[in-house]
């Protein structure tokens, strides 16, 4: 097995776990001791060359699979580690038919956290991770060489796997606050996101829809669970998020701290789309967070599961597929508040990138591809 950089494994899925390993992505790439006899019991032979190292298997029954994330606070993270469980299937896991793995055989899948899309496309690209989620925005401008990825220039071999599901803008301000439209946001201690996001990338472009530069605000690049404890202790008076909503931290915010959710008003989400055609209007609904009783008007964006062109075809088909499988579906759905808004009759809508020929292949047989063109 060839790599580029040390995998981040911590709890890798195992015969009778399929708990996929979820850590940082400068962690060195370990597997626990418990973890490697289950392998072993498994029936796949293993060669350990220590902690810290890489993990080898003397046969090609196992194969790891990484996917970048996002921060632990937000929604790419615990969504990521699903997928993990949901495409991991280790030698010697009870069979799909009989209530076991349904995965793609041998493959144990790890979700790895990361700074967010930007980050995540970067990391796809150079093979440190093999697949990414990411907004379609960032996708676009990566495919494009245009944007935060102008200097790097274009990244051809990038390819989607899947659309999942709209993300939505959060613009998040104490409800006891003066904050009540992104004008007020003016000369306020404002959140834009971390380093690397997809926040930070279109918090930038919601300001300039409405006439205001960063240097307009106390800006700062934090990340989600900084930015929310600075809301809640006073020393922040708003932050900015993308993500499917409801967001476990701006949610647990919430119980505590009453919230305002700023809107964007309709005419700027439209000179926003027609700029920007990655952009979509969207909306917060009502009870999403505890005080939040009104729909709430914002922009979305895709996040969709990339990869590039080097996955083999086959593979790709096989990920595709047991992403789609019914019982993954359920898992999925069970797993994370947004796994019930991805739904296989969405996976092609709004792609920012070409869909894999192995995606391509398995959407054609769903029939959601007609002929030869994508729809």
């Amino acid at each position: 097995m060839k790599r580029s950089q040390p995998d981040p494994i911590s709890r890798p899925a195992a015969a009778g776990d399929r708990l996929a390993a979820t850590t940082s992505r400068r962690s060195t790439a370990t597997i626990s001791r418990r973890g490697l006899l289950r392998i072993l019991a498994g029936g796949t032979a293993v060669l350990a060359f220590g902690l810290g190292r890489r993990v080898w298997a003397a046969s090609t029954d196992i194969r790891f699979f990484r996917i970048g994330t996002g921060a632990p606070s937000g929604t790419y993270f615990p969504l990521g580690g699903e997928m993990a469980n949901a495409l991991s299937n280790p030698p010697g896991s009870r069979d799909c038919a009989k209530g076991g793995a349904c995965g793609v055989p041998g493959v144990i899948a790890v979700a790895q956290a990361s700074q967010g899309s930007v980050e995540n496309v970067e990391a796809v690209e150079k093979g440190q991770f093999d697949s990414a989620l990411c907004q379609a925005d960032v996708a676009s401008w990566a495919y494009a060489g245009s944007n935060a990825f102008a200097k790097a220039g274009p990244q051809p071999q990038l390819r989607a796997l899947a659309n999942l599901y709209s993300e939505s803008l959060h613009i998040v301000v104490r409800a006891d606050g003066p904050i009540h439209s992104l004008k007020d946001l003016k000369g306020k201690r404002i959140s834009l996101g971390e380093p690397e996001s997809g926040t930070l990338v279109d918090a930038r472009l919601v300001l300039a829809g409405v006439g205001l530069a960063e240097k307009d605000l106390k800006a700062s690049y934090m990340k989600l669970a900084p930015a929310a404890a600075g809301l809640a202790d006073g020393s922040m008076d708003g932050f900015f998020q993308i993500a499917g909503w409801p967001v476990p931290a701006i949610a647990e915010l919430a119980q505590n701290t009453k919230l305002r959710l700023l809107p964007i008003a309709a005419d700027t989400a439209e000179k926003l789309r027609r700029k920007w055609s990655y952009l979509a209007a969207d909306r917060i609904p009502a009870g999403s967070y505890d005080g939040i009783d009104e729909d709430v008007e914002t922009i979305g964006i895709g996040a969709e599961w990339i990869t590039t062109d080097k996955i083999e075809t086959d593979f790709a088909y096989r990920l595709v597929k047991a992403l789609w499988h019914e019982s993954s579906q359920k898992m999925i759905e069970n797993g994370h508040p947004i796994g019930k808004r991805i739904k296989l009759a969405h996976a092609i809508d709004g792609l920012a990138l070409p869909l894999h020929p192995g995606a391509e292949q398995f959407y054609r047989e769903a029939g959601l591809l007609v002929q030869a063109s994508q729809n």
